[in-house]
Order: C-alpha cells, then structure tokens, then sequence
C-alpha cells in the first residue's frame, strides 16, 4: 500500500511539474509597440529609454526595482546590505551571490565572470559605454567563486548599487562579447543586435529601426514562464498610432511612452478595448542647451569642447531662453493630469525635490529682453538680437511627435518676442534616440544648438543619474559619441559634488549634495526643465499581469504577463 501510494505521488509530482512547463508559450503571441524603434538590443551602447527597455527582455542585472522603487534581488540570491554581511563594514566592497542553476539562453551557465566581463566592457578605455557612470568609484570586480562576485570601490561607498543593478547595467555574455571590447563594440553586430540573455525571451529576428521578433528562452529558470510564446515588438510610426493600436482597433496588446494631449487619449478611450494606466516618477521633459559648437564647418570637431558655442556660451542667453517659457501652458496642452510644470531636473523622490528655482514657473518676457539689452545683444534687421556680428539664430530639434511639436512651435514664438530666431528641425525618434556612431541626427552628437526631449533613471536614489553631467561623461570622437553628459557642460565644482555624494551615508546629506547639483545644472541654464511627465501607457483588457514600473523598465516583469478574458 505504500508503495503504491508513493508511486501515485511520485506521478502527481511527475504531472503537475509536467503542467507547469506546459504553461510557457501557451498564451500564444504578445504584440507590443513602441512608436520609438530600437535601433539595437545592447543597451551599453544606447542612452535611449526604447533600447534599454527592449533588451530587459532578453538581459537581466543582479538586482532591480520594483513598481514602489523597492530594491529586489533578481539574477543575485539576496541584495547585499550592511546588515547580512554582503556589504563591508568599510563600505568598500560589496559581494553578490548568484542564484543556483542560472543559464543562459543558449543552455551555457551563467557564472560570475560573466559579471566581472560586463564591467570591463563598460569601462573599456578605448570604448564608449552609454552607462559608464554606473560604474563610478569601481576600483575592482572580481570572481571569488563560480556563483560569488566582489566590487571593491576606490572610496567609502554607502550606496553601492550602481553597478550590476537596474534596467540600465545588465550582465552581458562574457563568451559572445569577448571579441566587443573597446572601439569593437559598435561593430559587433550580430551580439549588439542579439544578445544571448537570460531573460524569458531571446531574439528571433532584429531588424534595426522596425521589428523585432523574440521567442520565449527555453532556458528560463521559471519553467511555468513566461506565458507567452512570441513578442512581436514593433517600432516606429508615432504615439497617436500606437495609442489607436490598442486603444480602438485592438491590433497590439501594449502601447508605451504615449506622448499624447489629453483629450485625444480620452476619446480613444471610449472604443473600451484597452486601459490607459499612468504614474509619476522622475522622467522630465527638458530642452539641452549645447555647450559647444555645432557648426557644419568644423568637422570632426563640431559639438566637442575644443570649440565653445558662439552665443549659448553667454549664460544671460540661456537664462533669457528659460525665463521666455510658459511652462504651465505646455502642460495644459500638451500633458494635462500626467504633467506637471517643473524647475528641476530631479523632480522626485519629494525629499531630492529642490524649491531654489521656482520662479521658473512663471514666464517673464519683459525680464527676459532686459536681461539680454544688459549683456549687449541688440535687435537688429527683423527684430533679431545680435552683438559683434553674432545672431541669436537658433536651430532647436527633437523627435516627431505631435506634442513636441506643439511645444516647438510655441517656444519659437515666446522666444521670437525676446529676439531670438529660431529654426525648427525634428528627427524620426528612432535615429534621434538611436545609438549609431556614425549617425549626425542622434541626441549624442548634438549637431543643433538645443534640442528637447525627456530622461529619467532607474530606482530612486539618484547618485549615478547626477554623475551623468561629469565632464569625463561628455560624448565626443574618443567614446564612439556615448556619454550622458550631453550639454557638454564641466565644472571641477560640480564633479566635486558628485564625489562627495558618492562618499556621503546619511540620506539628509544625500538629499543636500543632490539638490545642489540640480540647482547647480537649472541655474546655469544648461538644462531647462520644462515638464515633470507622468509616464503613460495603455494594454489590452485581455492582458492581464501588467504592473506599470517608473522606476526600471516599464517590461521589467513581463515574464508574469498573460492572457486573461
């Protein structure tokens, strides 16, 4: 009798574990559309949020943030702390542990020298890394074991998350990489455009700028996951047609980033195929104002610290542009609840929320054309200000977008009323956010005078995004045009803040060094906040599992998504 109970077990066992892998792929096909094209799957070589947020599908880091902006141990057994022992009692190291039996896509496992071969690709000296400010300090990686990574930093770091954690910095293939290293990495094509991941899908098909084709990882630790058998993950078009996909015609299951005024959004509401699901967390809309300068003459130099801007060298000209603006009417047209006019880069959490620079909110022309008749720029032949035979011509771009458009075409206006002329460019978001080197139309090589768009950073501690306008991080010829710091702005100043920030424990004094390098940037005009967005996106009312995250990718936890009725 016991045995034959034991077998029957046993068989149950056997069935249910049978059920579960049974499970993976049986939802069938996901569609999802993101009116911005990835243009590659290597988010190491792309500041673009479309390019890392595809590739969440596929590569996956340590440890992440969840919808609250709560740490969460992913590819890593637990997160380190202070507390369990994994962070030393000098702040100088942090030891991750792997999670037992992790593959990758291709049935290879995933060891810790994959995770100390991410880091030297990163910090390549001959590379460009879109995300090496997130491995600031990093003095060291090393593999203690097959499962046991240590990051030793050259200071006391009581935040040591940077590395490895989030969307952002991922762990890539050491053995389909290895030949990628420094000036390599934009041409390895077939690893940027197919990366072997160990995410729940892994690349079918990429093509740049279109489509991409994934199917679920075989080798997923989760074998009841991911529900789905094949994404179609579709770019391009703009945010009205993304939004119709799902909203009215139902042809896409989730539409992102839908840069839409309110009322149009409303009305495609009203076809009751999808939901619009929304929140707020640190992404705003920003015009950079190019520090250096662009002219089509200087060649290979145009852009780069070797030749100042003519005229936005003039801090009083970048303050006039700023002071031009309504931000308040730019919301009610273009954002509605899901904006809110801002003065700040860092708008949130509410205790790294500066209040230094809240006279942006209210547009003074009349300061505005004072403060340029002081400093010497007077209007000339059609109203246009000039001084010593330079114009205040401006060529302002973005992406196309109907409400960035909207936005262009009224700062033109407000600015043609203190003397500037401005010309009005916008690229397809997917070359503009794109990663290509050789591209003169990427937000990275900056060949404009200012340009708009918006940014954010993962998790909720905000040090490695204020490192992004440290003057090594500027993007010139040498990193392949990567870099974040894409003002060009640099001052010894405000790197010393950053230092100090990385050294700092106390979360008051965090909060201080981090406003001071926000009020530092807005003050001196070399980022005009304009507004803090709410990120909006909307799924089909068949897909089920859906949790929208600020705070990471927004397809951070796509491996729970399902079909439901």
């Amino acid at each position: 009798m016991k045995t034959a109970l034991t077998l029957i077990a046993t068989l149950c066992i056997f069935l249910i574990a049978q059920a579960a892998h049974a499970a993976r792929g049986a939802d069938g096909h996901l569609r999802i559309i993101y009116w911005q094209a990835p243009s590659t799957m290597n988010p190491y070589l792309s500041g673009g949020t479309k390019e890392i947020e595809a590739a969440s599908l596929v590569l996956e880091p340590l440890a992440r943030y969840d919808q609250n902006g709560n740490m969460k141990p992913w590819l890593a057994e637990r997160v380190p702390t202070l507390e369990n022992g994994g962070v030393s009692k000098d702040l100088r190291a942090i030891t991750w542990k792997l999670k037992g039996g992790l593959k990758w896509a291709d049935g290879t496992p995933l060891t810790a020298k994959d995770v100390v071969f991410t880091w030297k690709y990163c910090t390549h000296p001959q590379g460009g890394c879109s995300q090496s400010e997130k491995y600031n300090d990093v003095k060291s990686v090393e593999a203690l074991d097959a499962r046991t990574v240590r990051v030793t930093f050259g200071v006391a770091k009581p935040f040591p998350y940077g590395p490895f954690v989030g969307a952002q910095a991922p762990i890539i293939q050491a053995a389909q990489f290895a030949d990628c290293l420094g000036a390599k990495a934009p041409r390895c094509t077939d690893a940027n455009f197919k990366p072997v991941g160990t995410g729940p899908f892994s690349v079918a098909a990429f093509r740049p700028n279109d489509v991409i084709s994934f199917v679920a990882n075989s080798n997923y630790r989760d074998p009841a996951k991911p529900a789905f058998a094949r994404v179609t993950f579709k770019g391009g078009g703009d945010a009205a047609a993304a939004a119709r996909a799902v909203l009215e015609t139902g042809e896409f299951d989730y539409a992102w980033n839908l840069q839409l005024a309110p009322d149009v959004l409303a009305n495609m509401k009203k076809a009751g195929k999808g939901v619009v699901i929304s929140s707020f967390g640190t992404l705003v809309e920003r015009i950079v104002v190019n520090l250096t300068n662009p002219a089509p003459g200087l060649g290979k130099e145009r852009s780069t610290a070797r030749h100042p801007h003519p005229f936005l060298s003039d801090p009083s000209v970048r303050k006039a542009l700023s002071m031009a603006i309504d931000r308040k009417l730019l919301v009610e047209i273009g954002y509605g609840p899901a904006g809110r006019p801002t003065c700040n880069i860092l708008p949130a959490p509410a205790i790294y929320k500066s209040t230094a620079n809240d006279g942006c909110l209210k547009q003074d022309i009349p300061g505005a054309n004072k403060l340029l008749d002081e400093a010497g720029w007077k209007r000339g032949p059609g109203g246009v200000r000039a001084r010593n035979g330079v114009k205040l011509s401006i060529l302002y771009q973005t992406s196309t977008n109907a409400v960035r458009q909207d936005f262009q075409a009224l700062i033109k206006q407000w600015w043609s009323k203190i003397g500037v002329e401005t010309e009005l460019r916008n690229i397809s978001a997917s070359v503009f956010f794109g990663g290509d080197p050789a591209s003169g139309d990427t937000f990275q090589k900056f060949q404009a005078d200012v340009q708009m768009y918006a940014n954010n950073f993962d998790g909720t501690d905000p040090e490695s995004y204020m490192a992004n306008w440290a003057c090594k991080e500027a993007p010139r010829p040498e990193t392949q045009w990567q870099g974040n710091n894409v003002p060009r702005y640099c001052d010894p100043a405000y790197d010393a803040l950053i230092a100090k920030m990385a050294r700092a424990g106390a979360l008051k004094e965090r909060a201080r060094l981090a406003k001071a390098m926000n009020d530092m940037i807005v003050q001196a005009y070399v980022i005009i906040p304009l507004v803090d967005r709410g990120r909006v996106s909307a799924h089909a009312k068949t897909l089920g599992g859906v949790v929208l995250n600020t705070w990471d990718s927004e397809l951070w936890n796509i491996a729970d998504w399902r079909r439901v009725k």
